[in-house]
């Protein structure tokens, strides 16, 4: 199931470290099979606020998406982001071809019920 790196970057300076990441990160992907789905234009914001961009990445699966964080190769160059750029990474499994939202209602809806302190009993002691 693919999963996705997301980044909420709050604050974008064009400092050259920032360019020399963008030039850099793709070859950090490659080797785990990440590819941009979303690479920073503002967002029209339909609801709320939201300050800044985002970046969306997407890998075959959870496994590869943390290999890549976590490799020789990105972490070289992630100071070159971070230490220029706030924001929020995170990775995140996608739902797969199937998803159905009212079996995740159903589920939660039993969570809920179940999780409910039952009623007392109306019938005298």
């Amino acid at each position: 199931m693919s999963a996705y790196g997301f980044a909420h970057l709050r604050s974008r300076r064009h400092h050259t470290d920032v360019i020399a990441y963008l030039e850099r990160i793709q070859a950090t992907l490659d080797p785990f099979a990440g590819r941009f789905l979303v690479h920073g234009p503002p967002a029209e914001v339909l609801e709320g606020e939201w300050p800044g961009s985002m970046v969306l990445i997407e890998f075959p699966g959870l496994a590869e998406a943390r290999a890549w964080y976590h490799s020789p190769g990105y972490r070289e160059i992630l100071r070159l982001r971070t230490d220029h750029i706030d924001g929020d990474v995170l990775l995140i499994e996608g739902v797969g071809p199937h998803y159905d939202p009212l079996e995740r209602a159903a589920r939660l809806r039993a969570e809920a019920e179940r999780a409910r302190p039952s009623e007392p009993s109306s019938r005298p002691a």
